[in-house]
């Protein structure tokens, strides 16, 4: 059968895609190079990288100075900057957005604080005046962005919306997707801020070598994030890890035992409570220790729980109180012990507040590669939603 136009067109396309895929994180490499890693001919990964550079798909590294003996072979790397995308964290305290290019570099990070009564508007006025401040300290303007992913908290379904529940006064009649799409033509999705917080442990975090994680959102709310086999699980209406929802595993408790603990100053906030009776175990208060061991022995029996369904690698205990993971995990390790077949890793995050958003950068790049990079290879222009 004779080879058509179109097949030879698609051949092409596809061996420029695997040259694509072999510059992406990786350093900068020579036609040899590329023709090792592709399983293409060296002219023929010539030709393709020249059009790659032409497109702006790919450039040139120039030789340094300091090589004298002959010519030395050019180096070809992935044009980053050719588009870029947004992560953006809607919090119960705060609006965060991160700015990145298309390896995950961060180029511009912002954030403003929200009043937590703050109705759904004034929230979203928030999140335009963050993307605002974002863009033009990019020198950049909508049209630059190639997909956005937006964290919520609260089990998302397939519009967007968190029509189940969630502590954002007012949202569950929110289109967060609508808002944004009236700016942006790119793609526009909405997650859980637990589980995109267990894609930014992956894939930044202190579970890049696992592939079945438990994210513990650990702070005045208690929620969870799951990966399994390496791939983020949403359930069939987005609700998969709300364990927290049954009464009986007692998440919704636990942070109360931190709150009512005898000797709290009277002035202090319901998180500056916790930091207070955190930081009074650590100084051998009893009553601060007992209400740790409390809140820990409930936290616990949805741990427990969600590690005797899934049998995870690794628990990542995350969120607010994760800096106090010094007089926590010792007592939960124990009363995981109790419950549990086997007792997977305790690791603690180190990506602080920023991992919400982290995860929603991930998730647009992923975006990016699903229907940009294998769909087809057009000169680089931001795709329309």
């Amino acid at each position: 059968m004779a080879t058509t136009g179109t097949d030879l067109s698609r051949m092409r396309e596809m061996n420029q895609l695997s040259i694509v895929w072999a510059l992406r994180g990786e350093l900068p490499a020579t036609v040899t190079e590329l023709a090792g890693r592709t399983g293409l001919s060296r002219p023929a990964v010539d030709v393709l990288v020249q059009a790659l550079v032409t497109d702006g798909w790919a450039e040139v590294e120039e030789p340094g100075a300091s090589s004298v003996v002959g010519r030395p072979a050019r180096r070809f790397r992935f044009r980053a900057r050719a588009g870029h995308v947004l992560g953006i964290d809607i919090g119960v305290h705060k609006v965060l957005v991160m700015l990145s290019d298309l390896e995950g570099n961060l180029l511009e990070t912002r954030r403003c604080p929200v009043d937590p009564e703050a109705a759904p508007q004034a929230r979203l006025g928030a999140v335009d005046q963050v993307i605002d401040e974002v863009l033009r300290g990019a020198g950049m303007a909508p049209a630059d962005i190639w997909a956005v992913t937006v964290a919520v908290t609260g089990p998302v379904d397939a519009t967007g919306r968190t029509s189940l529940f969630t502590p954002l006064p007012g949202w569950r009649t929110t289109d967060t997707v609508a808002h944004l799409r009236a700016r942006f033509t790119c793609p526009v999705q909405v997650e859980n801020d637990c589980k995109l917080a267990a894609v930014a442990e992956r894939w930044k975090g202190v579970a890049q070598d696992a592939d079945d994680i438990v994210f513990l959102l650990a702070g005045l709310r208690t929620g969870a994030g799951l990966i399994l086999d390496g791939t983020l699980r949403r359930g069939f209406g987005g609700a998969a890890g709300e364990i927290g929802a049954l009464k009986a595993v007692r998440w919704l408790d636990a942070p109360g035992h931190l709150e009512s603990c005898p000797g709290i100053p009277a002035t202090a906030a319901p998180g500056e409570a916790a930091a207070w009776v955190f930081q009074a175990a650590r100084d051998g208060d009893r009553d601060a220790r007992t209400a740790v061991r409390r809140y820990t022995r409930d936290l616990a029996v949805g741990v427990a729980a969600l590690v005797l369904a899934l049998d995870p690698q690794v628990v990542v205990y995350g969120g607010g109180f994760s800096r106090s993971a010094d007089v926590v995990l010792d007592p939960l390790r124990r009363e995981l012990t109790k419950h549990c077949l086997r007792l997977p890793e305790l690791r603690t995050s180190t990506l602080g507040d920023e991992g919400v958003a982290l995860g929603a950068v991930r998730l647009a790049l992923d975006e990016v590669d699903q229907r940009l990079l294998t769909d087809g290879l057009a000169a680089p222009t931001a795709p329309q939603g």
